[in-house]
This record gives structure tokens, C-alpha cells and sequence, in this order.
């Protein structure tokens, strides 16, 4: 299976040749995940595009990004939703969607889509001492965690990051032992307890069959 480079920006799907198509405009950390619903739930009439998955590192620049990508492929779809939660953009992603008139997918970040929003929001009132890992993150650690935070070359900067985490969630949407003794590993490399939970895809799935089905 051929998937899309979460690290740029990609299109998976054929050019639109009839009414009824919808572009998913997401963030390339999800690019693993909506192709499996996509396929799972037969949703041909459903296009993909990825921002860099990178972004994420400088969340001041996401609105602008999505911005720039509705407007360009905004003349051949019927309908554009976003595929990011607010991810650090304190409501101003949200604000440009509305300004766009497209929708998005609900929720502060996909920690908590996956968990599902509502349970996620429960959890947060007492697991404010956790640090998150999604199948995309634990895969990328280096890419994401290790080296932009200069752990790589400066390994006791660890305590300035991570003194005040006490546990590594790995938040594991798929059964893969692989994933989990690497998410593992990454809880040891960072002093941290590991907890696994299943979640599969949450609000994520739910979200996008109701959007499926109605286009």
C-alpha cells in the first residue's frame, strides 16, 4: 500500500470528475490513519491532501498553511473539510475555517480525538503530568522529539524538558507489537512509566464516516 509523505505535501486520489467529491485537507500525521479508514469504509469519492506533518513544531504557522491550500483546491471539490484539530493555534484555525466557510475536525489536538473528546477532557483533569505518543509520533521520535529538541547532541536537556512528565501514553492505534516496544524504548529514553492504550481511530473515524455518508 502506497501512502502519502506525511513530510510534504501530497494528494492521494484521482482528479475530480463528478459532483460529490470532497478533498480532505489534513496534517501529514494522520496520512497512515485516513487512508486505512478511507479503504476500510470504501470512500472512493473521498480525496486526501497533506500539509507537512513537520508543521506542528511551529503550530503559528498552520492557519496560514491550510489557508493557502484550501484556496488552491478549493475550484475542484464539491467540499474541503480540514482534518486538524486546533493543534496549538489557539482558535485562530478555527476562525479561518469559519472565514473560509469549511469545517474542520473537533477537538484541541488529535491526542484527544483519539481518545475521544469527551473522554480525553475527563482524563486531563487529572493526567496533566503525561506525555502522548500516537502510532505517527512513535514511528518519527527521532524526527519529531529528539532531534528538534536537541536530545540527540545534548542528552541532559531531558530533565528540562521532561522533569515534570511522570509517564509516556502511547495512545496505539493499531495492534503492533513492533510499535509498542518502541514506544517503549521511548519511554525509557526519556525516565518516563509507559502506559499503552488501545484507542484505534476515536472521534477520528466516527467523524469522518458521518462525513462520508452525507457527501
Amino acid at each position: 500500500m502506497t501512502l502519502p509523505d506525511p513530510m510534504t505535501l501530497t494528494h492521494s486520489g484521482r482528479a475530480p470528475e463528478r459532483a460529490g467529491r470532497v478533498l480532505l485537507l489534513a496534517c501529514g500525521a494522520l496520512a497512515h490513519e485516513i487512508v486505512a479508514l478511507k479503504q476500510a469504509g470504501g470512500w472512493d469519492h473521498l480525496d486526501l491532501a497533506c500539509l507537512p506533518a513537520i508543521l506542528h513544531n511551529t503550530p503559528d504557522k498552520i492557519p496560514a498553511a491550510v489557508a493557502e491550500a484550501v484556496e488552491r483546491h478549493r475550484p475542484g471539490y464539491d467540499e474541503i473539510f480540514v482534518v486538524y484539530a486546533d493543534c496549538g493555534t489557539g482558535g485562530r484555525l478555527q476562525e479561518m475555517c469559519k472565514s473560509l466557510g469549511v469545517s474542520m475536525v473537533e477537538g484541541p489536538h488529535c491526542y484527544s480525538f483519539f481518545e475521544g473528546n469527551d473522554a480525553f477532557a475527563k482524563l486531563a483533569e487529572t493526567e496533566f503530568t503525561a506525555f502522548y505518543l500516537t502510532d505517527f509520533l512513535v514511528r518519527q521520535f527521532d524526527a519529531f522529539v529528539t532531534r528538534p529538541l536537541g536530545l540527540d547532541r545534548h542528552p541532559e536537556l531531558r530533565d528540562t524538558y521532561f522533569g515534570h512528565y511522570e509517564k509516556l501514553v502511547y495512545q496505539a492505534q493499531t495492534d503492533d507489537p513492533e510499535l509498542t516496544e518502541k514506544a517503549r524504548a521511548c519511554a525509557d529514553r526519556l525516565g518516563l512509566a509507559f502506559e499503552r492504550r488501545f484507542t484505534g481511530y476515536g472521534d477520528l473515524a466516527a467523524t469522518l464516516a458521518q462525513l462520508a455518508a452525507r457527501s
